[in-house]
Order: C-alpha cells, then sequence, then structure tokens
C-alpha cells in the first residue's frame, strides 16, 4: 500500500466549491452519467455551507494539487440506534491513482465515522466498475447483495407526491 507525505486531507472550504462540481462533472463522465449532472455551485455551496448543511467534503491534495474528493453525508440505522456515514461520491483524478489517494480518503472517512461515534461507512458502487469493486473488497468492504436500491426521482417522484393534493 503506497503512504505518500505529500498527499493530504482535508475538509472543503467555501472556495473549494467550484473545484467539488468539477470533481462531480469527472465522475459523473466517468460513470458515463454526464448527462444527469445539474448541480450548480450555488446547489453545492447551499448543501456544503449554507444555513442547514446536509453534506460534507473532503478534498484530497497531492503535491498541494488537488487530486480528488469524498462527498458524504449522516444516515441513520433504525435497527442499531446509530448514525453512520453515507459516501455519496468517491472520485481521484486518473494520474493520481494506485498512489493511496483513494484510500487516503476512505481512512479519513472511517476516522471521521469512529471519532463522531457512528456505527457504519457505506456506499453504492456501479456493478461495471471492477477496479473499484476489487479496492473496495481489498479494504475489507462487503457488498449488501440482499439488498436493492431504489430511487423516485423526477416525474414518478412529482407524481407520487400530488397523488394525495
Amino acid at each position: 500500500m503506497p503512504s505518500d507525505p505529500c498527499i493530504r486531507i482535508e475538509p472543503a472550504t467555501p472556495s473549494d466549491v467550484g473545484l467539488i462540481l468539477s470533481f462531480v462533472r469527472e465522475l459523473a463522465a466517468y460513470e458515463r452519467l454526464s448527462g444527469e449532472v445539474m448541480a450548480t455551485e450555488e446547489d453545492l455551496h447551499d448543501a456544503l455551507f449554507g444555513p442547514r448543511p446536509v453534506i460534507e467534503t473532503l478534498i484530497a491534495r497531492l503535491n498541494d494539487e488537488p487530486v480528488g474528493f469524498a462527498l458524504f453525508f449522516v444516515n441513520f440505522s433504525t435497527f442499531s440506534g446509530q448514525r453512520g456515514l453515507y459516501l455519496e461520491d468517491l472520485f481521484v483524478r486518473p494520474e493520481a491513482r494506485r498512489l493511496g489517494v483513494g484510500r487516503r480518503l476512505l481512512t479519513a472517512l472511517a476516522r471521521l465515522a469512529r471519532d463522531r461515534g457512528y456505527g457504519r461507512l457505506e456506499w453504492s458502487v456501479l456493478d461495471w466498475n471492477e477496479p473499484a469493486l476489487r479496492f473496495y473488497a481489498d479494504l475489507g468492504a462487503r457488498p449488501k447483495e440482499e439488498w436493492t436500491t431504489h430511487r423516485l426521482a423526477g416525474e414518478s417522484l412529482t407524481r407520487l407526491a400530488d397523488e394525495m393534493e
């Protein structure tokens, strides 16, 4: 496992919002989902630093150059009665992969979860993303194969919300 003292992991600041949006767009391109990015800098700024922040972000820097990020939020398990962290996005630029950046980001998230007394760290992975699946397996993460993610969005969400009005 590479360990490079030139890798720094830091909480995002308001001046990082444009950078975070660029990382989101790079991640979407990698995941073949570029057309789905509708977020703006204003959206991210409000979600991160507005009156009721709902997400947090860590920025990875290699030799002071931003090369990756982890965007996450708090979730809750009614079964365990504990909070957890849900990792919405993890991305490392191709030129910085295999240098320990992703591992350092996940280590920082695991420490945050532990230090806050949270019981878990979880995320979703596209089933075709073999490099990510191997990387996560090497960390000891295991897929929750008995669960299937469901989502209501767009027209379906609106239709259901309007159903009883």
